[in-house]
């Protein structure tokens, strides 16, 4: 089992909230993570104000405080409408995820009675027909988020525009939605150069260990970068400008 962060760290929470004394070995089993991850998890939740407490030795034990209790969001009733309404297009684009569905069901639980109410209301009111294009994995979106965070590299499988497949490695820097589809802007480590990929034809993703010292992406935006033939019709620009050379 491979969780992204974020369902990591919920999933540590439910398995704490649900009583008793876990040790660091079974969490990791549980999670599908190393130990030495379960204890970033464990300060990932006390930063967010759960009172997590460890015993320590080479049976290390979590647990949350006794009486503990879910600290409140603090949302606004529009915030809570433009979480909503986001998670309702993201279940559109990712029809065959039950991410954001999922993640509709733990934001009622958490929340306050009076923002539950404007949750299910916006949660009734909006609907977003399913957009056309390729399906992308919520899991593909959220390795690739962990490595650019973390300065990481990927290596993944991708197959091209002609079906010819290939084995790519990749320091990621964005994830873009343009036309309908989703694409990776990333340095192609094999190839020295910057490319783009599409999400629904990259397969076999994983991370890299290690950091690496990212390349500086060429252009100030991914817009402009696009729109000037990958900054190819930026440089014949500046070439003519400054006449020919002697």
């Amino acid at each position: 089992m491979d969780l992204d962060l974020t369902t990591r760290t919920l999933t540590l929470l439910t398995l704490l909230k649900s009583g008793g004394e876990w040790t660091a070995a079974d969490l990791a089993e549980r999670l599908g993570a190393s130990v030495r991850t379960v204890r970033r998890d464990a300060q990932r939740l006390r930063r967010l104000g759960y009172t997590v407490e460890a015993r320590p030795g080479p049976g290390s034990a979590y647990r949350l405080s006794p009486g503990v209790k879910v600290p409140p969001l603090l949302f606004t009733a529009d915030e809570v409408t433009a979480l909503v309404a986001g998670l309702h297009l993201i279940r559109a684009w990712l029809p065959e995820d039950p991410v954001a569905s999922s993640a509709l069901l733990k934001l009622d639980q958490v929340l306050p009675r009076p923002l539950r109410r404007r949750a299910a209301a916006t949660d009734l009111a909006t609907e977003v027909l399913q957009q056309p294009g390729a399906v992308v994995a919520a899991a593909t979106v959220g390795v690739i988020a962990d490595a650019v965070a973390e300065g990481g590299r990927l290596r993944f499988r991708y197959v091209d525009q002609h079906g010819r497949p290939s084995s790519r490695l990749v320091e990621p820097y964005r994830h873009f939605l343009r036309a309908g589809q989703w694409y990776l802007v990333a340095f192609d480590a094999d190839r020295d150069d910057w490319r783009t990929f599409r999400l629904d034809r990259i397969t076999e993703i994983t991370p890299v260990p290690g950091t690496y010292q990212p390349h500086e992406f060429p252009d100030a935006s991914i817009e402009h970068w696009l729109t000037t033939d990958f900054g190819r019709a930026t440089a014949r620009s500046s070439r003519s400008a400054d006449g020919p050379a002697r």
